[in-house]
């Protein structure tokens, strides 16, 4: 890195696991160069005292990408990018062209990617306004609580679950590629709850999810048997 310009993109909550990169000593020794953060959806992990010190040192970074469609329940199309200098944002992403005049108001256009777009900002408006700080940091712990709360039961039931589970992601292993590819197929087809398939480490598995601000612990319960079932037919 120090021999040119570079990017350091860290990452908070793995997509399998939950993981996050330890910010403070990599945002301070790349800070001179910037460090960008891929936030994926564990950025909103600070939201919450019982997750927060997993993303300490983040927001010392120059810029964080996150979504909202995870842990916020917006729709799917709703990605966030904040930039500590705006302006480094609007000379990425601006358009000029001599039928679309500078005016001194912001111009969203500017600052994404798209001319043309959805008002997404609304629905995470409306959703923050709605939850508040206390709603968004129960829902980030009370997701990560029930996650936990999976890995248990497929612990009890002699399913090995592959990662710490330090967020609401959990990953499983049912021996091998084929029982698992299998297992995965008939809980999809049984419809109590919806996994998908993954490879952790070079290996075939299943990973298990938990954002929806509705579940709860009967689900849960009723997710662990449907796929105990399903694995045993497998």
């Amino acid at each position: 890195m120090l021999r040119g310009p570079a990017i350091v993109c860290l990452q908070a909550g793995n997509v399998n696991s939950g993981a996050s990169d330890p910010f403070g000593p990599l945002v301070a020794w790349a800070h001179d160069a910037g460090a960008w953060v891929d936030g994926a959806f564990g950025l909103w992990a600070a939201a919450s005292p019982a997750t927060k010190n997993q993303v300490a040192g983040l927001d010392a970074a120059d810029s964080w990408a996150t979504d909202s469609h995870k842990w916020l329940n917006t729709t799917y199309d709703c990605g966030i990018a904040l930039v500590r200098e705006p302006a480094a944002l609007r000379a990425a992403m601006q358009a000029s062209a001599a039928y679309l005049p500078a005016g001194a108001d912001r111009e969203p256009m500017q600052f994404t990617p798209q001319s043309s777009q959805r008002a997404r900002g609304v629905q995470v408006w409306a959703t923050l306004a709605a939850l508040g700080r206390d709603g968004v940091a129960d829902l980030v712990a009370r997701s990560c609580v029930l996650a936990r709360r999976f890995a248990e039961g497929m612990r009890a039931a002699g399913i090995a679950v592959l990662n710490d589970v330090v967020l609401n992601q959990v990953v499983v292993d049912f021996g091998d590629a084929a029982r698992t590819d299998a297992t995965i197929d008939a809980v999809q087809r049984d419809g109590t709850c919806w996994c998908g398939p993954t490879t952790w480490r070079g290996r075939s598995a299943m990973r298990f999810s938990v954002s929806c601000w509705s579940t709860t612990e009967a689900d849960i319960d009723r997710s662990v048997a449907a796929v105990c079932a399903c694995a045993a037919r497998a």
